[in-house]
């Protein structure tokens, strides 16, 4: 089929919207690799649940990494109060170049300042690509709820920069 796993159509669409799907599970999981598995798991449940051959809808893929991440989360979470809550800060959100990384290091102090419903629209906005309709889909909310706490976590955004910068 034209669209399944390792057609063109399917590369084409992977290598599209492969970094957003990251970042956004890297901001809804605990470590980088689960978040590597989170976005794999989703991918695979999307297109088999999308079904013939056909490509997966962003929004379903974004709301399935989100509801994969919470049940990642529920299922390890003995495990993770073992482990140092220090280890999950010095991971990287962003893909970057050296010399991005002070800029990077900055957006991303930022972005983890936000609440966490701030954040999670703020991400799937601007770095999901997503309308507020399909956001508000995906987090069941009203998409006036998602537009105000899309402008909210932008203006407290504004002002945490402009505090790290001067």
């Amino acid at each position: 089929m034209p669209n399944e796993p390792g057609s063109d159509a399917w590369r084409r669409w992977l290598d599209e919207n492969a970094g957003r799907l990251l970042l956004f599970a890297r901001q809804q999981c605990r470590t980088a690799s689960d978040a590597e598995d989170v976005v794999q798991e989703a991918l695979v449940e999307s297109w088999q649940r999308t079904g013939a051959g056909g490509l997966p809808p962003l929004p379903l893929v974004f709301a399935t990494i989100r509801r994969r991440a919470i049940d990642r989360a529920r299922s390890d979470d003995s495990r993770r109060l073992r482990e140092d809550a220090s280890a999950v800060t010095d991971e990287l959100w962003f893909d970057i170049d050296i010399g991005e990384r002070e800029l990077c290091a900055l957006v991303e102090s930022g972005v983890k300042a936000l609440r966490g419903d701030f954040r999670e629209v703020v991400t799937l906005k601007l770095w999901g690509g997503l309308t507020f309709s399909e956001i508000a889909e995906i987090l069941s909310i009203p998409a006036n709820t998602a537009a105000s706490r899309y402008r909210y976590g932008i203006e407290a955004l504004r002002t945490s920069l402009k505090d790290l910068v001067t």
